[in-house]
């Protein structure tokens, strides 16, 4: 998880993109309308395949520590 930061200087603290400014919520909500991977790496040239895949695992991760069954 080299690849996702937080800075709490940084687009208020929100997990990013190294070296970046760019937030995973971003890079997650393009996937998450339809927008391929390289649709993504083409409106952001900075990113690369692997902090794709990085955003992906990060938010996959959050997610298993945080899942409750009700």
């Amino acid at each position: 998880m080299d690849r996702i930061v937080i800075d709490p200087a940084v687009c208020n603290g929100r997990p990013i993109i190294k070296g970046t400014r760019i937030a995973v919520q971003s890079i997650l909500e393009a996937l998450g309308t339809g927008d391929s991977i390289d649709d993504v790496l083409a409106a952001y040239p900075v990113v690369v395949h692997a902090d794709i895949l990085a955003a992906i695992q990060y938010s996959s991760s959050l997610l298993a520590n945080n899942y409750r069954r009700r």
